[in-house]
């Protein structure tokens, strides 16, 4: 239709405007609205049904972000402990006795002077914000038996993942070494941001950080965010591609490391929360496709 299509392209002209003069939203109230101004753009012209739909479909995702940004409240109110020693521990134990973040900010952070991989893990921090939703706009519009594959493996990481951050609620590296748990770090992330101008961007995650759950970092949603798009995106390439393509995650590992947000182990499980995430679907899929054509084989020979 003439008019959505137009809509569509006004939204995406609007956002880049946006962008350029506000910087890339990382707020998420923010990036919630911008989802909701593309489906409601992607619905014109459809039947009431589908926009119905659509409401529906977009209340998931906001109750699956909301509900990971203020998992903290739920541990506070059921008085969980936070574990500080837990994740350092195992990191210790695989890296022989060293803190990694420690490791890596005594070799290559330099206070008062930005390097390029100062820049490119503030970029690569960022992605955490846009490359988990791009898909759910993309494939809402165009596939909506896609849209529910991603969504449905999207909602299990998330979902489990709030659930261990409110049973098991644990410090980052930078909390740890402002407790006196391992030797002084700095929490650098937005200083890229800011020496590339966009103020914005470090603006807007300084006040999230004040409000929002700081000890979500068992496991890294980060890192299972980055390898899950990773998967899927090149879940149909060759296997050169997909091998390549693993650099993703392995440098987002690196970057919360590097930055004091996470420790390495706290990467690792959530790599593997996406794999337990992506097998348990599918599994539950096939079973789904093959009830399903149990029931038309069924359907088939009552009408024979």
């Amino acid at each position: 239709m003439t008019v959505r299509k137009i809509a569509l392209a006004s939204y995406v002209l609007i956002f880049l405007w946006s962008a350029r003069d506000n910087g890339i939203p990382v707020d998420r109230s923010v990036v919630m609205v911008w989802i909701l101004v593309g489906f409601v753009c992607g619905s014109i012209g459809k039947s009431r049904s589908a926009q119905w739909r659509m409401i529906a479909d977009w209340s998931i995702v906001v109750a699956l972000y909301f509900a990971y940004d203020y998992s903290r409240g739920v541990a506070d109110q059921l008085g969980m402990p936070v574990h500080f020693t837990g994740p350092r521990n195992l990191d210790r134990i695989i890296f022989f006795g060293s803190d990694p973040s420690v490791w890596m900010q005594d070799r290559l952070y330099e206070r008062g002077t930005v390097r390029w991989y100062d820049v490119a893990g503030s970029l690569i921090y960022m992605t955490h914000f846009i490359f988990p939703v791009a898909p759910l706009i993309i494939l809402w519009l165009r596939n909506r038996h896609q849209w529910l594959m991603y969504v449905r493996r999207l909602s299990l990481i998330m979902g489990i993942g709030v659930i261990c951050f409110v049973l098991y609620p644990a410090a980052p590296p930078w909390m740890a070494a402002k407790n006196g748990y391992i030797a002084p770090i700095s929490r650098i992330t937005g200083r890229g941001w800011n020496h590339i101008n966009m103020n914005t961007v470090s603006k807007v995650w300084d006040r999230g950080t004040a409000v929002l759950n700081g000890v979500a970092a068992m496991p890294s949603l980060h890192a299972a965010f980055s390898l899950f798009v990773t998967i899927w995106v090149v879940r149909h390439q060759v296997r050169w591609v997909q091998a390549l393509s693993l650099l993703f995650p392995i440098a987002m590992c690196a970057t919360l490391t590097y930055f004091g947000e996470h420790w390495v182990v706290d990467c690792v499980f959530g790599w593997l929360l996406v794999v337990l995430a992506w097998r348990l679907c599918d599994r539950w899929e096939l079973r789904i496709a093959a009830r399903a054509s149990r029931d038309e084989t069924k359907l088939q020979c009552a009408n024979q």
